[in-house]
C-alpha cells in the first residue's frame, strides 16, 4: 500500500507484494458512521487481474508439492499473528464497514477459528484405501489432490470472515488464491496480505485483487482460475454460478436471504427479546443471517411486542467505535436510501409502522444512519415481508399454528436461515424437520455454523453443493483421484527376499 499526500492508495498484493498494476480508476472508501474519507482503491481491468492470476498460477506447482503439514505450520503463524492484531483489525473493520467493535470482534474470531480448522489439513485431506480392494493382489486408493488457482468475490458485511470460509482451506490443500474484496471495504483485507507476508507465506500463494464488476467477471472468466467462490445478492449469485459453470468451473454461490424467526406461545419472552434485537439489528441488519421476519404464533405477540419495541427503542444508534452505541450505520447513501425506500413501502401496504429508524439523532452530513425499524401488523404477501431489505428493518407476521409459520418460510424463494423460540421439544423437531432451510436455530437468534461444519443454504439462498467451511471447503478445493495398483511377479519377489 502508498500513502497518496492524506490518503492511503491501496493496490493489489500479487506475487508477495503490493502493485498498483493499472491507475484508470479509482474509488474513495469512505467512513458510513462520518463520512470521512479514509482510503482510495484502485479498481483492477482485465490486464491487472491476469497479472495476479499468473502471479497465483507460477506459485502453484512449488505450493502443491509442499507437505500438507508444512503447509498447515505457516496457517499456525498465521493464526499467532492474529490473536496478537485481533483487536487493530477489528478497529479497521468497524470504520470502513461501521459496525460495533464488538460486532467487529465477534467477526476477528470467526475468521481465526477457520484458520485453526484449516490446520488440520493432514487430518481432512486425507484420501481412504483399501488393500486387495479391486482383487487379490490389486489394491485400490483414493487421494485428494488441489486444482491450481481458486478466487472468491467477496461481499461488504463481513469484511474478513467471509473470506476466511474459503481460502485457508484452498491454501491449505496446496491451492494458490485470490481474494476479490467488495470495493466499499477493501482495508481490511489489505492488512491481512501483510500478516499473511509477515506469516511467511510465499509469494504468490495468497493475493488480493481489488475491483469492481469488471474484476469479477475477469476472474470467473479467466483459463487459469479454477474455481469462485461467492457470497452475496441471490440475483449476483445466480449470474456468477451460470456464467462460472459455462465455463466449466467450480462454483459456491452463497445468495441472499429473508430469514424468520418463529416465536412459540411457550418462549422464555426475556431471552427471546435478547435474541430478536441481536438478530434483527446486529451490525445494522447487514448480516446473512440475520433475521427480518418475526413470525408470533398464537397470542405470544401481545406479550412479546411492547417490551421488544421498548428494547429497539432503546439501542443506542451511532458511530461504532464510540462506548455504548449498539449499532451504527448502514454501509452507503445508497443503501441508507434503498432502506428508507423499504420503509416507506411498508407504510404504503398497511403495515403499521410501531419503531421508526428514519430520524437517528447521530446521523449528520454524510453518515448512513438508520435506527432500529419494527413494522406490525404484516401480511405475508407484503413487500417488506418478501424482500431482502438487508438493513435494520423487522417485520412481524402473526399466524395461529407452527405449520402456518413453517408454511410462510416455505412460500419464501429463499434458504438460508430460520430460528424458533420455544420450550417445546416436539415444536422444536417438526421445526428442524420441515423448515427448508440450510441453517436452523433452536433458542439461537443468529444460526451461525461453527468453522468446522458448512455455511449451509438452500433453494435461492444458494447455488452449488459443496458450501464454505470444514470439510465441504476441503472437498471444493481438491480433485478426488483413485488410484489402482498391481504389481507382476510380486509372489516371485516376496519369495526371492525371504518373506
Amino acid at each position: 500500500m502508498a500513502v497518496d499526500g492524506r490518503v492511503e492508495t491501496i493496490g493489489h498484493f500479487s506475487g508477495g507484494s503490493w502493485r498498483d498494476l493499472n491507475g484508470d480508476r479509482d474509488l474513495l472508501v469512505t467512513n458510513p458512521a462520518t463520512g470521512a474519507v479514509l482510503a482510495r482503491v484502485r479498481l483492477a481491468d482485465a490486464v491487472a487481474v491476469d497479472r495476479v492470476v499468473q502471479d497465483a498460477a507460477g506459485a502453484f506447482p512449488a505450493w502443491r508439492r509442499t507437505p500438507p503439514v508444512v503447509r498447515a505450520r505457516s496457517l499456525f503463524r498465521l493464526k499467532e499473528l492474529l490473536e496478537r492484531r485481533a483487536d487493530d483489525l477489528a478497529r479497521v473493520i468497524t470504520r470502513e464497514h461501521g459496525k460495533t467493535l464488538d460486532d467487529a470482534r465477534g467477526e476477528m474470531r470467526r475468521a481465526i477459528e477457520n484458520v485453526e480448522t484449516a490446520a488440520g489439513i493432514p487430518t481432512l485431506m486425507m484420501g481412504y484405501g483399501l488393500e486387495d480392494g479391486a482383487g487379490a493382489g490389486i489394491d485400490e486408493e483414493l487421494v485428494r489432490q488441489p486444482l491450481g488457482v481458486f478466487a472468491a468475490i467477496c461481499p461488504f458485511n463481513f469484511p474478513l470472515m467471509v473470506p476466511f470460509w474459503f481460502w485457508p482451506y484452498a491454501v491449505a490443500c496446496g491451492n494458490t488464491y485470490v481474494v476479490k474484496p467488495s470495493e466499499q471495504v477493501p482495508m481490511s483485507i489489505a492488512r491481512m496480505a501483510d500478516l499473511v507476508h509477515e506469516a511467511g507465506f510465499p509469494p504468490g500463494v495468497f493475493n488480493v485483487v481489488n475491483g469492481d464488476r469488471v474484476a469479477s467477471d475477469a476472474l470467473i472468466d479467466h483459463p487459469l482460475v479454477r474455481g469462485i467462490s461467492f457470497v452475496g445478492s441471490t440475483a449476483v449469485a445466480r449470474y456468477i454460478y451460470a456464467r462460472g459453470a459455462e465455463r466449466g468451473k467450480r462454483v459456491q454461490a452463497q445468495g441472499g436471504a429473508k430469514n424468520a424467526i418463529v416465536v412459540m406461545p411457550d418462549a422464555d419472552i426475556s431471552r427471546t427479546i435478547e435474541n430478536v434485537l441481536g438478530s434483527a439489528f446486529g451490525a445494522a441488519g447487514q448480516r446473512c443471517l440475520a433475521n427480518s421476519l418475526l413470525i408470533a404464533v398464537g397470542g405470544v405477540a401481545d406479550r412479546l411486542m411492547p417490551p421488544l419495541r421498548d428494547a429497539a427503542r432503546a439501542i443506542v444508534v451511532g458511530n461504532g467505535e464510540d462506548a455504548g452505541v449498539g449499532m451504527g450505520p448502514v454501509i452507503s447513501p445508497r443503501a441508507r436510501d434503498r432502506i428508507v425506500g423499504y420503509i416507506e413501502r411498508g407504510e404504503q401496504e398497511g403495515a403499521q409502522l410501531t419503531v421508526d429508524g428514519r430520524d437517528v439523532p447521530a446521523a449528520r452530513p454524510g453518515s448512513c444512519f438508520v435506527g432500529p425499524t419494527i413494522f406490525e401488523g404484516v401480511r405475508p404477501e407484503m413487500a417488506i415481508a418478501q424482500d431482502e431489505i438487508f438493513g435494520p428493518v423487522l417485520s412481524v407476521v402473526r399466524v395461529e399454528s407452527l405449520a402456518e409459520a413453517i408454511d410462510v418460510i416455505a412460500a419464501s424463494p429463499y434458504g438460508n436461515a430460520a430460528s424458533i423460540f420455544t420450550e417445546s421439544g416436539a415444536a422444536a423437531r417438526e421445526f428442524r424437520y420441515r423448515v427448508p432451510t440450510g441453517n436452523v436455530g433452536i433458542n439461537i437468534g443468529v444460526a451461525a455454523p461453527m468453522a468446522y461444519f458448512p455455511f449451509s443454504g438452500a433453494r435461492a439462498s444458494f447455488f452449488g453443493t459443496l458450501h464454505g467451511q470444514g470439510q465441504d471447503a476441503v472437498d471444493f478445493f481438491t480433485e478426488k483421484k483413485v488410484v489402482i495398483t498391481r504389481w507382476f511377479g510380486t509372489a516371485e519377489a516376496a519369495r526371492h527376499h525371504g518373506f
